[in-house]
């Protein structure tokens, strides 16, 4: 084993710990499936010591207020900038996503914990005239305890980002990485432990069912929040339910279309199509683009020139800043982007790039899939309708409004869309038709301050992002004082 980092403990109550059980995971790089690391196997009694040790900590929390709360997460986050680079290489070594844009996940933590901060004072009730004569006011308090489940595609950022509200609304949080990619958790754990009070932040890393159920039904998580797949969404909700009524927000999967108008220049889709893809980490976001809806005057030329670009992206080495894709996440991930490309061919769709291993010597081990292109997609088909959570582009060809945005709407998912045309009233009127949480216009893929992220049908429940997210954190009580005089 080639380590990538000399952290190797979880964190519960302010201590770095192993596991109850003694056991551990080996962490693979998925570039070269060399063992870099290892995390601890956590299990249910290493969930109820962190969700013991969040419960006893999260009422001094919220008792120091929100102006200190503040502060303390900006300082997590200083401490956070002071190990980036650090944090930057065991995330891509461990994710397989190429660096250069992966420069910005750190930040993008720190970002988050910083805009929380700033609203602090927003955890604020209101006075509602309810009788003459009396005063109604309502507060907001935190749930207690929350657990937080993480996604392999930007665990730091997920780690941080996701749990800067729940912070700032005077929670404590239980965050269980995802089992694949753990290690940057692992460097989180040391951060944390001396950027915040014991107690606060915990991380339980395992596996999903070792660890991650166990948290998702323990009685005293009030509150739960994840990112990943419809399927594992909706089974966190069934486990949810059997031990308490909870209140559980789920960002799942997207099936996203971008539709493109027959007045907008093919190069501009073009560019379009592909930055809405993520390419640079290998297709793996639920927000990625991976349905081109194309009109059918442009279709041909929009098409030969994507085809073009598509067979030029420069597969490589994650680590090498001129790589502009890597390798998928894990093993089980490569099966499954692999079996969408067979079912896709079967189906009938036309491949137009891609499908199959890089050629190459520095590709003979590893999880590697081209950058691939279907065309002739016609929405019968499982690759229209399945997310695949990879570097899988499926075009679609339409005539008509009306024809594009049942395209668009026939899916059991919404989480984004993009509209492209010059038309502001064309474009207007397919995004609002559209059953999509976030709608991009004539831009596609960046997640905007303060914007409120998540999706409508099957993509999921509750919003983050925005202030909503920090809200959702709390509960109101409603106080009424009945005056004598």
């Amino acid at each position: 084993m080639n380590p990538v980092t000399t952290a190797s403990h979880m964190l519960i109550g302010g201590e770095l710990v192993a596991s109850e059980s003694g056991e551990w995971i080996d962490s693979v790089d998925p570039a070269t499936e060399e063992v870099i690391g290892r995390i601890p196997n956590g299990d249910a009694r290493d969930v109820a010591r962190a969700v013991e040790a969040a419960d006893r900590a999260w009422a001094a929390w919220n008792g120091i207020g929100v102006a200190a709360r503040a502060e303390a997460l900006r300082a997590f986050g200083r401490k956070m900038l002071e190990r980036a680079e650090e944090l930057l290489e065991v995330e891509v070594r461990d994710t397989g996503n190429t660096i250069a844009p992966m420069r910005g996940d750190v930040r993008t933590g720190v970002e988050g914990m910083n805009y929380y901060a700033g609203l602090a004072y927003e955890l604020k009730g209101d006075t509602i005239p309810a009788t003459p004569g009396n005063l109604h006011f309502t507060t907001r308090e935190p749930y207690g305890v929350v657990a937080r489940i993480v996604p392999f595609n930007h665990p730091v950022m997920f780690a941080t980002a996701r749990t800067a509200a729940a912070l700032m609304a005077g929670n404590s949080v239980v965050v269980k990485p995802p089992e694949t990619s753990s290690l940057s958790a692992l460097i989180l754990s040391e951060i944390a432990r001396d950027a915040l009070p014991p107690g606060v932040f915990n991380i339980v890393t395992g596996t999903g069912a070792g660890a991650g159920a166990p948290l998702v039904r323990h009685p005293g998580v009030k509150r739960i929040a994840f990112i990943g797949s419809v399927e594992t969404g909706m089974a966190i909700q069934r486990m949810a339910a059997e031990s308490a009524v909870k209140h559980v927000t789920l960002e799942l999967g997207g099936k996203n279309p971008l539709i493109a108008f027959p007045d907008v220049d093919p190069a501009t889709v073009i560019d379009a199509a592909i930055a809405g893809m993520n390419f640079s980490w290998q297709g793996q976001s639920c927000g990625s683009t991976s349905r081109l809806l194309l009109h059918e005057s442009i279709h041909d030329d929009v098409v030969a020139g994507l085809v073009e670009r598509i067979r030029a992206i420069r597969v490589g080495d994650p680590m090498d800043p001129a790589s502009q894709m890597g390798a998928i996440n894990s093993k089980g991930q490569y099966d499954k982007v692999l079996r969408h490309i067979a079912n896709a061919r079967e189906d009938g769709a036309r491949l137009l790039a891609g499908g199959g291993r890089p050629e190459g010597e520095e590709f003979r081990k590893g999880f590697w899939v081209q950058p691939t292109l279907f065309g002739d997609v016609e929405q019968s088909m499982r690759i229209a309708q399945q997310e695949v959570f990879g570097p899988v582009l499926s075009v679609m060809k339409w005539s008509t409004l009306d024809q594009a945005i049942t395209i668009a709407n026939a899916t059991d998912l919404g989480l984004t869309a993009s509209i492209y045309a010059n038309n502001i009233d064309d474009a207007f009127a397919a995004a609002r038709r559209v059953r999509s949480g976030y709608v991009w216009i004539n831009s596609v893929g960046p997640h905007y301050p303060a914007m409120p992220y998540g999706g409508m049908k099957n993509s999921g429940t509750g919003r983050e992002e925005g202030i909503e997210e920090m809200l959702s954190y709390t509960e109101q009580k409603a106080y009424n004082l009945a005056m004598r005089k």
